[in-house]
């Protein structure tokens, strides 16, 4: 009985969440959590971003939810999947409202192990060695931050957001500081799967249960990486000429690099997790020009991005389960057998390249007009380029998946479960729905995200 409840009872959660995050005015989360008396707080902290992230997070977290009931066979798995996604649940959470690194720390390291077991919940080889790659990569990452938190305690004798931040400001020169910061933003950079620190994300979303690549695609690498380099950076670190040549630098690889990954690859999952490493890098490029409207434009294109590959990932999904492969090169004229799933993939595929009137237009747009107008033409031309490159690899795999002749071994497949369908088509309805909505949302929701940047 309370296996069969947990679906509902966390689905009931993630849209509880997701409509606090909507209506709910920052006061009403509320300032800190005392866990065992005193001895164990934490300083909580809501703003525009974390909002945001916080409707991320429920709404990814409730499409693999909802993936998950027909993905993963057996009741008791179910259920684990269901607990794990619950932790998992916890840990975001936690990331996007502390206000203390070394809390913010523990969060992130909780988030990642979870990951790291709903990677390896196949339990076959490609599954097993995708997990030991990310588990390898992450204690670097774990080893980079926990050392940087450690020398940041000596200069400012405490791991606050505030103080830390005070501390820096009378020592912007010093060695240590500078050191501190760096490898800091390297063990980002691995959470984020930004190249050139990227090489677990591509096994990692491939190998993975279609319900676990939504999840890590969609929202995981956003908050363990894109979101907190943002917050680390604004709340603490300060913005400085080497951040901005950092950030724009790994941004610039990425789009570029990571699209050009993405045409390279047959396997399906595959050359969506590259995607998603060139669409990080919009994040990362857009904040890295330091500006409000730089700012506002990342963050756009996070949720944005956390919605078309979150459908792109379920469409891999919906193809995989009636066809059993993944190899885009044996597929061909799905969407005549497939109508919903190929559709929907239009939509995401047309998003994620910059088509208007869609939701991914306007978040690259905004990205290229903050770079214009911040005087960096030249990565403004990257951005637009990568952009051509996106449309290149999504038609791609359009014309080899949903398009052309119809493979005769596929002549008698049907469209997937209903669970795929309904999560399909909620995810098709926000990525036109906030094309259409745009002018509505950039006064009232997303510059005054920009502002917490203060430019």
């Amino acid at each position: 009985m309370m296996k069969k409840a947990a679906f509902w009872l966390a689905l009931a959660l993630f849209i509880g969440q997701a409509g606090l995050a909507i209506f709910a005015t920052p006061e009403a989360w509320g300032h800190s959590l005392s866990v065992f008396g005193t001895h164990l707080k934490f300083d909580l902290m809501v703003d525009s971003l974390s909002r945001a992230m916080l409707l991320c997070i429920s709404m990814v977290l409730s499409i693999s939810l909802l993936v998950g009931r027909y993905d993963i066979s057996g009741e008791e798995h179910r259920f684990n999947f269901v607990n794990l996604l619950l932790i998992m649940l916890s840990g975001m959470d936690g990331v996007v409202m502390t206000t203390d690194i070394f809390s913010l720390f523990v969060f992130m390291e909780v988030t990642t192990v979870t990951s790291l077991i709903l990677v390896a919940l196949k339990k076959n080889n490609e599954a097993l060695e995708a997990a030991f790659k990310y588990m390898v990569l992450s204690v670097v990452a774990t080893i980079l931050m926990f050392s940087a938190i450690a020398l940041l305690l000596l200069v400012s004798g405490s791991t606050s957001f505030s103080i830390v931040q005070a501390a820096l400001e009378t020592s912007k020169h010093n060695f240590l500081i500078m050191f501190a910061i760096g490898i800091f933003l390297c063990g980002l950079f691995i959470k984020a799967g930004l190249m050139p620190f990227h090489a677990w994300l591509p096994d990692a979303h491939s190998a993975a249960p279609a319900a676990v690549s939504i999840l890590l695609s969609g929202v995981q690498i956003k908050v363990l990486g894109a979101y907190t380099i943002i917050r680390l950076i604004t709340s603490i670190f300060g913005y400085t000429s080497s951040v901005t040549y950092i950030l724009m630098l790994v941004g610039t690889i990425s789009i570029i690099f990571g699209a050009l990954g993405a045409l390279g690859q047959r396997d399906f999952k595959r050359m969506l997790a590259y995607s998603s490493i060139s669409n990080m890098g919009y994040i990362v490029l857009g904040f890295g020009c330091g500006t409000t409207l730089g700012m506002a434009g990342a963050v756009f294109h996070l949720f944005n991005h956390a919605v078309f590959k979150s459908l792109l990932f379920l469409n891999a999904a919906a193809v995989e389960s009636q066809t059993g492969i993944r190899d885009m090169n044996k597929m061909g004229g799905l969407a005549s057998r497939m109508p919903l799933t190929g559709i929907t993939s239009v939509l995401a595929s047309l998003s994620g390249a910059g088509i208007p009137p869609l939701a991914g237009f306007w978040s690259k747009l905004i990205i290229i007009l903050a770079l214009w107008m911040a005087g960096y033409h030249g990565y403004a031309l990257i951005a637009i380029a990568g952009s051509i490159l996106t449309l290149a690899y999504f038609l791609s795999m359009q014309r080899r998946v949903f398009f052309g002749k119809l493979n005769e071994e596929f002549a008698y497949i049907k469209e997937a479960e209903f669970g795929f369908s309904l999560a399909a088509v909620i995810l098709a309805t926000v990525i036109v729905g906030v094309g259409l909505c745009f002018p509505l949302l950039l006064n009232t929701f997303l510059l005054p995200i920009g502002n917490i940047f203060g430019g």
